[in-house]
C-alpha cells in the first residue's frame, strides 16, 4: 500500500466515527466566508488535528477536494500544497453567489472468520508488528482484503459501510442556495438558514438529510475554533427533530466545527448490514 493510500485510508476512518470517539478531526478553514465582488481568492488551510483549525497531526490530501461554483459547475482549485501538518490552496470566486468547498467518501470495513481465524475487511493494511497490537508475539496479523476477496466460506461476516462529507460553503456577494441541492445519498446538509449568515448571539437553524427526506435524531457537535488556547473543549452536543431540523445556539463571533453524524441499517454496499453517516462543516460566525 503507498503512504497517500494509507493517508487516504486513515482519513476515512477519522471521518467515520462520531466527535466524542477520537481525538483528531478533520476539517477546512477558509480565510474568510463572505466576500463581496466577483474578484476575489479564498485561502483554505485543510487538516486533521488533535486541535481544531491548528494543524498538528497530519495535513488532508488534495486529490480528494473538490468545489463547486454557485451554479453547480465544477470549480479548479489553484495552487494547492501539501506540507508535514496541512495543505492548503486557493479558489477565484469569479461567479456571484455561494461556493461548496469539499471531500465525499464512502468505504466499507469489518471483520469475517476463515477456519475460525478473524480477518479484516479493508482499514489500514498489516497489522502491527510481531509482539504488538496485531498479535502475540511472534504473529503477524494477516493482511486486510477488499469485499470482494471475501472468500465464499467465510463465516461471521460483519461489514459496515461508512458515507462522509466534509464541505465548506463560502459566498461571493449575495448569498444563493444551488450548492445545497441534495444527491439523495447518504447524511446531507440542507440549511434553513444559509451557512454564511450566521451572527453571534442568534439561533442557527440547519435541516438535515438522510437518503433525501429529514432525519430525526442525528446527533450534531458544534466546537468553537481556540481550543489551544483554553482549558475546556466547550463542545456542546444538539439533536435534530422530526422535521430533520437542530437549532443551533452561537453565543461568540469565530469559527466553528460542526459534526453529525447517524449509523441506521441501510447500507448500500454488498453484504454490508450497517451504515455509518457522518457530515462535517466549519461555518463562520460574525458580530452583528
Amino acid at each position: 500500500m503507498t503512504s497517500i493510500a494509507a493517508r487516504l485510508l486513515t482519513a476515512a476512518a477519522l471521518f467515520s466515527l462520531p466527535a466524542s470517539a477520537y481525538a483528531h478531526r478533520g476539517w477546512f478553514l477558509p480565510s474568510a466566508t463572505v466576500f463581496s465582488g466577483t474578484d476575489s481568492y479564498v485561502t483554505v488551510d485543510a487538516a486533521i488535528s488533535n486541535d481544531l483549525f491548528f494543524a498538528d497531526h497530519q495535513p488532508m490530501r488534495l486529490e480528494q477536494v473538490r468545489a463547486w461554483a454557485p451554479d453547480g459547475s465544477e470549480a479548479t482549485i489553484e495552487n494547492g500544497a501539501t506540507g508535514r501538518y496541512r495543505s492548503t490552496f486557493d479558489l477565484k470566486l469569479d461567479k456571484p453567489g455561494t461556493w461548496k468547498i469539499g471531500t465525499q467518501s464512502s468505504n466499507v470495513s469489518g471483520t469475517f472468520k476463515l477456519n475460525g481465524e478473524e480477518r479484516r475487511v479493508g482499514g489500514r493494511g498489516m497489522g502491527g508488528a510481531p509482539g504488538g497490537p496485531g498479535g502475540p508475539v511472534g504473529a503477524q496479523r494477516p493482511p486486510a482484503v477488499a469485499v470482494a476477496d471475501i472468500p465464499p466460506d467465510a463465516t461471521d461476516v460483519k461489514l459496515t459501510e461508512a458515507v462522509m462529507r466534509n464541505e465548506i460553503f463560502v459566498t461571493a456577494g449575495a448569498p444563493t442556495d444551488r450548492v445545497f441541492k441534495p444527491t439523495g445519498k447518504g447524511l446531507e446538509l440542507a440549511p434553513v438558514t444559509h451557512p454564511d449568515e450566521l451572527v453571534a448571539g442568534e439561533t442557527a437553524s440547519f435541516r438535515f438529510l438522510v437518503d433525501g427526506k429529514p432525519a430525526a435524531g442525528v446527533k450534531v457537535t458544534v466546537i468553537p475554533g481556540g481550543k489551544r488556547y483554553r482549558n475546556g473543549e466547550d463542545a456542546r452536543d444538539f439533536a435534530t427533530g422530526p422535521d430533520g431540523v437542530v437549532k443551533l445556539s452561537l453565543p461568540a463571533a469565530g469559527m466553528y466545527w460542526v459534526n453529525a453524524s447517524l449509523t441506521d441499517d441501510k447500507p448500500s454496499a454488498p453484504r454490508a448490514t450497517q451504515r455509518r453517516m457522518g457530515y462535517t462543516t466549519t461555518v463562520e460566525v460574525l458580530l452583528p
